[in-house]
């Protein structure tokens, strides 16, 4: 049983929420473990259509808890090593989950909490969220988040962000894409972030997944390499099961099989 994160699914909807809030939901070996192991069976799970990622308490998550931190840095090179290909497994099943994921962003994300940020399809933050890579003001470097920030925020604001660890608000973080919209209260963002679990929810399970592969991938393939995956891809789905039941529930205008009855049971 997790120690440090609570999980809900409602109507196909998994909230898990960071549940460390007497220390700003700051990452711990056990957290880490518990997370990665969360997303790894979200990503098979069927009763799972969509994962919102929250923090408990006043914060999102301000990044590694700094006892850990001090107890790993005595601990040897290799023993670092590890415990960053660990961090390192936690962002990339997030990343990879075939399940879209929403992240629940207030009060600060910090170091390792930005990462996660960057790791999820969608976000939403109140707008009194600040955010930093603070990294460097302790002597290092966010390293192992790099791949993923880089890839939503681009290089130049990076550069910039990386080397100064400065604070940046909400409205910043919308403007070079880390966050995709900014709510004026936690009222407000619970209200968005349901609306926006009600979108994916409308949508078939297995297009959903195969419209994140796509959007994560066809940026990086060649011209003759992209129109030939996405014509077959676009074939697959036309003629499988999902887009078969989508024309006929187009054509009938009734509600397709994978819809979201309003009041289900929870999971």
């Amino acid at each position: 049983m997790a120690q440090h994160l609570l999980a809900e699914n409602h109507g196909g909807v998994l909230q898990l929420t960071l549940n460390r809030p007497d220390v700003r939901n700051a990452f711990n070996d056990e957290l880490i473990i518990e997370l990665r192991d969360a997303f790894v069976a979200a990503a098979d799970d069927a009763a799972v259509r969509c994962v919102v990622l929250a923090g408990a308490g006043k914060v999102f998550c301000a990044g590694a808890d700094l006892a850990w931190m001090k107890s790993t840095a005595t601990s040897g090179e290799a023993a670092n090593a590890e415990g960053a290909r660990r961090l390192a497994g936690l962002f990339e099943a997030v990343d990879r989950c075939p399940k879209p994921v929403i992240a629940r962003v207030h009060g600060a994300a910090m170091g390792g909490g930005v990462g996660l940020v960057a790791c999820c399809d969608v976000v939403v933050a109140t707008a009194p969220t600040f955010f930093a890579f603070s990294e460097v003001r302790l002597g290092l470097a966010p390293a192992v988040i790099s791949p993923y920030v880089v890839r939503k925020i681009g290089v130049g604001a990076a550069r910039e962000l990386f080397v100064t660890g400065e604070r940046f608000d909400a409205e910043r973080a919308c403007a070079i894409g880390l966050v995709s919209h900014v709510a004026a209260d936690e009222a407000a963002l619970d209200a968005r972030v349901a609306s926006l679990a009600k979108a994916i929810l409308s949508g078939a399970p297995g297009a959903v997944a195969a419209c994140k592969e796509l959007a994560m991938t066809v940026g990086d393939l060649d011209r003759e390499t992209a129109a030939a995956e996405t014509a077959a891809l676009i074939a697959r789905l036309r003629a499988g099961a999902e887009g078969q039941e989508g024309m006929r529930a187009f054509l009938t205008r009734t509600p397709p099989a994978w819809t979201v009855q309003d009041g289900g049971d929870d999971a």
